[in-house]
């Protein structure tokens, strides 16, 4: 017998529906209230979702508020008939996207693989937000997630005081997601033990989450579905079994092919961050992402771009992720202690941070890249004695 599960309000309690904040650089009014330091994806980018849906005349699987075109455009931008210009939410192949939005409208879960950096949360975020309207279903996957996180839990008063009852059972995100025929979102799937994990096997395979305590269940109705993220480079990592792998189907998210790309990433993500914290656009900014971006790609592919001198490589990921956090960072600092300009004494911290993670063995390798590579490159005179001064 299916039960029906309660589902409480998705609103947040942080959101009042009359204010408004403003939008990062080149998105649209987010309709979010003003002390939202960071709005969903479907309030922050409310309007495109909106424009994108008049003007979608393909067929949509149930319940879906896009198509799964206008999904894809809506991840990878575009422009309407209208003029009105999509931003692109993630740079990368196009094939990569429509083969995780395709996934979506089949039964098989998608899991978004790929090593720490490379959107996977983003992007799962995102597809949450253009199919169902609502990326807020997640668990986040530790190592100490429990099994109720993926399935169900008790309010204890009640259980107490009435004894096993549908009132009594309070829904997780995934068993929202199956009664409402929206997508869940599980982040970090790898690092949730494994005899957690597999608590989604029946939830993927048959569609149906059983709850023994009340000889029911809750069958999922159309439009639910699943996406996962995981890597394998980060320590504390549970590897998939094959039952569980078998009912994923897995999309390689790759690092950005050129330096270009991922520079435009880093830009873009470091401009909405200035304007969600209210940072001015910082002079000369893009020399200096540029020159971020290089030192990152340098030193994780252990060969300079001119193919001439080979570099050891650190014990970090140093990914595009960080490489925004660092210029965030270093933002902040030339707003706030500087004159607004951006200059590579307020990166030399944040990048000597992200390379030297183990003292014993990333100090050598950041010191010989600025000895080999920093120190000898025409024009990157000011960034070696920042970055010297630093480590001094």
């Amino acid at each position: 017998m299916s039960v029906p599960v309660p589902t409480p309000s998705t609103s947040s309690p942080s959101v009042s529906p009359t204010a408004s904040a403003a939008p990062p650089p080149g998105a649209p009014s987010a309709g979010v209230g003003t002390e939202v330091l960071r709005p969903h994806a479907e309030d922050a980018f409310a309007a495109e979702l909106a424009a994108l849906a008049a003007h979608d005349d393909r067929p949509r699987p149930e319940r879906w508020r896009l198509s799964p075109r206008a999904v894809a455009t809506y991840v990878l931008g575009g422009s309407l008939p209208d003029g009105t210009v999509i931003t692109p939410k993630y740079v990368g192949p196009r094939r990569v996207v429509e083969v995780a939005v395709t996934t979506l409208a089949t039964d098989r879960a998608l899991l978004l693989l790929g090593v720490p950096g490379t959107a996977k949360t983003w992007l799962s975020e995102h597809l949450a937000a253009a199919v169902s309207g609502d990326s807020t279903l997640l668990v986040q996957g530790t190592a100490g997630t429990p099994e109720e996180a993926l399935r169900y839990g008790w309010n204890y008063a009640r259980l107490l005081a009435h004894g096993p009852g549908r009132e009594a059972l309070v829904p997780g995100p995934v068993l929202r997601a199956m009664a409402e025929g929206r997508l869940a979102r599980v982040e970090e799937l790898t690092r949730i033990p494994a005899d957690v994990q597999d608590s989604l096997i029946t939830i993927l395979s048959e569609k149906t989450l059983p709850i023994p305590e009340l000889g029911q269940e809750v069958q999922a109705v159309r439009g639910f579905n699943l996406i996962a993220t995981a890597n394998d480079r980060d320590r504390g990592v549970n590897e998939l079994s094959g039952a569980l792998r078998r009912r994923f189907n897995t999309v390689v998210l790759p690092l950005p092919a050129s330096a270009d790309d991922e520079v435009e990433i880093v830009a873009r993500r470091v401009g909405q961050l200035g304007g969600a914290l209210d940072l001015p656009p910082a002079t000369d900014g893009a020399r200096e992402i540029r020159r971020v971006v290089t030192v990152f790609r340098e030193l994780r592919e252990g060969v300079t771009v001119d193919g001439r001198t080979r570099v050891k490589s650190p014990s970090g990921t140093l990914s595009t992720a960080e490489a925004i956090s660092v210029v965030t960072q270093g933002l902040a600092l030339a707003a706030h202690f500087g004159d607004g300009a951006l200059r590579p004494a307020d990166l030399a911290a944040g990048l000597r941070g992200a390379v030297v993670r183990d003292p014993a063995t990333d100090r050598v390798v950041w010191e010989e890249y600025l000895e080999t590579v920093v120190r000898e490159r025409e024009g990157w005179t000011d960034l070696y004695r920042a970055c010297r001064e630093v480590g001094a």
